[in-house]
């Protein structure tokens, strides 16, 4: 099943969207918005359900499907906690600004909380005041949206608690994070707002690629039009989204609409650093990532970070070449 948010008010107004991404009908007299759906999931699951399958035979008509009307599927959102499952970035970008990375981050997650009052939407600029030292990147990612998840959840039952998936771009500014998470209390104005996809998907929607809670397709990233990267986002993941959100319910329950992050999507090259396309590697699903192997072999990073009028699209494709989400497509704008 596919879902979506029309901009409208604070939380948006829930539609089902069919499998092609062509067609959409309101959800309102089963839930007007998505976290509602969420808060009932399973009382609601069977009648949204029922709608989908009825969009897809064309029993409904329903109206065309335009992605520039989406705000991102939750537009805001009681959490959003973002991991670093891809360990291979976390080295490199920590490498970048000088800092040595500690054995434990192989066996026990990173997470950091995220502001979530103010998603950005799929198709919306990303707005600053200034691009000026602030080494403005995008990070491409996978998120699920759990329903409630006891305190202590383990990873087997974690998995049952999934119940959408969607795609993130993460917003960093790399500029400012060494001097914020020098002060020992985390991040904060480093992460901006975050924009997913515009359609989020049911696991089944992923029947064949959701294995061990991984999704094994890749995530296509193009900077400027160009390709940038296109890592299996199933490859190299050291901690699956299972292990994830039960990290992220150790010490606290997660409220139905809680989001949580797979980090970066990144991949290694026979142990190594990967290749950027044009070398015959997968490439990247940030700048930074790039810029520190340029580092180690050139000396000195070559790529800029994004400045105003720069664009990022992000998108993953079925093994038919169908888009599965939706596109995030957004422009740094200067406001």
């Amino acid at each position: 099943m596919k879902l979506a948010s029309l901009k409208h008010g604070r939380d948006g107004k829930l539609v089902v969207v069919s499998r092609d991404l062509k067609r959409m009908t309101g959800a309102d007299d089963i839930a007007p918005t998505l976290q509602a759906a969420l808060d009932d999931w399973d009382a609601v699951l069977p009648r949204l359900r029922a709608l989908y399958e009825s969009l897809n035979s064309g029993a409904i008509e329903g109206d065309a499907f335009d992605e520039t009307l989406c705000a991102s599927p939750l537009p805001r959102a009681y959490q959003w906690a973002d991991g670093s499952a891809y360990v291979n970035h976390v080295e490199l970008v920590r490498k970048a600004r000088g800092a040595e990375m500690p054995e434990t981050f192989w066996t026990d997650p990173l997470m950091y909380q995220g502001g979530s009052d103010s998603f950005l939407p799929p198709r919306g600029d990303i707005v600053f005041p200034t691009t000026e030292g602030w080494g403005v990147d995008f990070e491409a990612e996978i998120a699920v949206i759990v329903d409630d998840v006891p305190l202590g959840v383990s990873k087997d039952d974690a998995a049952k608690h999934i119940k959408l998936l969607m795609l993130v771009n993460d917003v960093s500014l790399r500029g400012l994070i060494p001097a914020e998470l020098a002060k020992g209390f985390g991040f904060f104005q480093s992460k901006p707002s975050s924009a997913f996809s515009p359609v989020c998907v049911t696991p089944d929607e992923l029947e064949g690629v959701w294995q061990d809670t991984k999704v094994h397709l890749p995530l296509v990233s193009h900077l400027n039009g160009d390709l940038f990267g296109k890592p299996e986002a199933g490859v190299d993941m050291t901690f699956n989204f299972a292990t994830l959100v039960a990290h992220a319910a150790k010490t606290r329950p997660l409220g139905a609409g809680a989001i949580i992050g797979s980090g970066t999507v990144s991949n290694k090259l026979d142990g190594g650093p990967g290749k950027p396309v044009s070398e015959g590697g997968v490439g990247y699903s940030c700048i930074a990532e790039i810029r520190m192997i340029e580092t180690i072999q050139k000396g000195k990073p070559e790529t800029p970070f994004m400045n105003f009028g720069d664009s990022i699209r992000i998108e993953m494709f079925d093994s038919e070449g169908q888009s599965i989400f939706g596109a995030i497509e957004q422009v740094v704008c200067k406001g």
